[in-house]
């Protein structure tokens, strides 16, 4: 693996030179962005629990907000964990949550519907864009794109 030094950097003198980060697939790319842009929308459709009063006359309203920042923060941390298995399985959990969530409000079956599709199309075909991508890097003499003459 490469090592990358800080050479020329000022109070370096000394310092541990640090590994590369292996470069990043096509699932954990898509997937971050995907739950960063749903971790907006999910923390205004808190804001509309609570502007809406759709808990019920028994819960407090500003639980929604609560609820809102909750899976909003869950799936930022979920982003910043899609190197590992762990936050692909927190993706998954997340975006079923926001799918229960259109029984409070109806109008989140839309945002469920959207970044869910958005989520699972990032998945199935990121995953099988960076196994072929492995399986190329493995086999470099093999062709890219093997052809009926070949």
């Amino acid at each position: 693996m490469a090592v990358v030094t800080d050479a020329g950097a000022p109070g370096s003198e000394g310092a541990k030179p640090r590994r590369a980060r292996a470069p990043r697939g096509l699932v954990q790319k898509l997937g971050s962005i995907i739950l960063g842009f749903e971790a907006v929308v999910v923390a205004l459709g808190g804001l509309t629990v609570f502007g809406l009063k759709a808990l019920g006359p028994d819960i407090a309203p500003w639980w929604g907000i609560v609820g809102g920042a909750v899976v909003s923060v869950a799936m930022l941390v979920a982003a910043g964990l899609m190197g590992s298995r762990a936050g692909i399985v927190m993706g998954w959990i997340l975006q079923v949550v926001v799918l229960l969530s259109s029984f409070v409000v109806t109008a989140m079956l839309l945002v469920a519907i959207v970044f869910g599709g958005m989520w699972a199309y990032a998945m199935i075909v990121g995953g099988r864009a960076d196994r072929a991508a492995r399986a190329a890097a493995a086999h470099p003499e093999a062709p890219a794109h093997p052809t009926e003459s070949d």
